[in-house]
């Protein structure tokens, strides 16, 4: 997992110094645990526990995708989309209740 969150940031840099976009780190932090994520989801895949790993990765994953848009709309680093970045939280909020409340079943 650590090989992951390095090499995720490591090309979050190079990319930020070869674009010279520095301000973007402003919404990339967001992408840091979707790093972390990718790393579950390779233990996963080579792991002991599969399954466990693959679905906590994958929500990571997710999770670090959805609030880097947000956050990417929201302080005008993404501008496609608009007016309409609060749909993207009220949709993570609604995932979020409906599993807690599907996983407690």
């Amino acid at each position: 997992m650590p090989a992951a969150i390095f090499s995720g940031i490591g090309g979050l840099l190079y990319w930020q110094n070869a674009t010279n976009q520095w301000a973007s780190w402003a919404y990339a932090w967001t992408l840091i645990p979707g790093f972390a994520g990718v790393g579950a989801l390779l233990m996963g895949l080579l792991g002991k526990e599969p399954m466990r790993n693959f679905r906590a990765g994958a929500w990571l994953v997710f999770i670090s995708l959805v609030m880097f848009a947000i956050f990417g709309a929201f302080l005008g680093g993404m501008n496609f989309f608009g007016p309409y970045w609060p749909l993207l939280l009220v949709a993570l909020g609604v995932i979020l209740l409906a599993r807690n409340l599907w996983g407690a079943r």
